[in-house]
């Protein structure tokens, strides 16, 4: 099960439970802002979260963490290159807007490692790294499913910012290129501000032809 829903803090980000059907375990992949309301969303669906996923570390992806660690007791996962922006409010953004975020006691993940759920060994994902939005910058893909959570590297029709701390349009477009527009025509990608689209479309779109 894939259930989006979109948080608003200073800006609207999608956050996404991914869901094992079976046994009702799962992630929530960038929970960036409204605790309460993805809590809701856990004790009336049901859901036990087993970890939290980020895609990378922005504020605007990270905001809801501690909120909802304190309350689910649950590991935070991102790719290693993301201790500058999980330390620093001025690399994940949160300090231009008087918020100084940071977090604590992150599990930093390696390269192309898979993650799965302790329910059920036969649901994960894999963290594809995908840095130029950020140097952290992962995607969580599901060979399974079709699927991969892409977080700001791609949107429908676009791609994600350059100009933050650790950006870098050449690195993002040649990671594009090799790491996510490689993936099967029929991967669905689900981003952090767009409604979703697919490899195969986004192939065909002018920016990236």
């Amino acid at each position: 099960m894939i259930l989006r829903t979109t948080v608003q803090g200073v800006f609207e980000t999608n956050a996404y439970f991914y869901v094992d059907d079976e046994t009702r375990h799962g992630f929530l992949i960038d929970p960036g802002a409204q605790a309460d309301a993805l809590l809701r969303i856990i004790d009336e669906r049901g859901f036990t979260i087993e970890k939290i996923l980020l895609t990378h570390g922005h504020f605007d992806h990270i905001g809801a963490v501690e909120d909802l660690r304190a309350r689910l007791n649950v590991e935070v996962c991102m790719q290693h290159n993301g201790r500058v922006y999980a330390e620093n409010p001025v690399w994940n953004l949160s300090s231009y807007f008087g918020l100084d975020m940071t977090l604590d006691d992150v599990t930093y993940l390696d390269d192309f490692s898979t993650i799965t759920l302790a329910a059920n060994e036969n649901f994960g994902v894999k963290l594809i790294p995908l840095a130029g939005h950020t140097t952290d910058g992962a995607i969580y893909y599901s060979a399974a499913d079709s699927v991969a959570f892409v977080g700001d590297s791609i949107f429908l029709g676009s791609y994600g910012r350059t100009d933050f701390p650790g950006g870098d349009e050449e690195i993002l477009f040649a990671n594009l290129k090799a790491r996510l527009l490689t993936l099967p025509d029929d991967t669905v990608l689900l981003s952090g501000h767009s409604d979703p689209t697919t490899v195969a479309d986004e192939k065909n779109r002018l920016w990236f032809r």
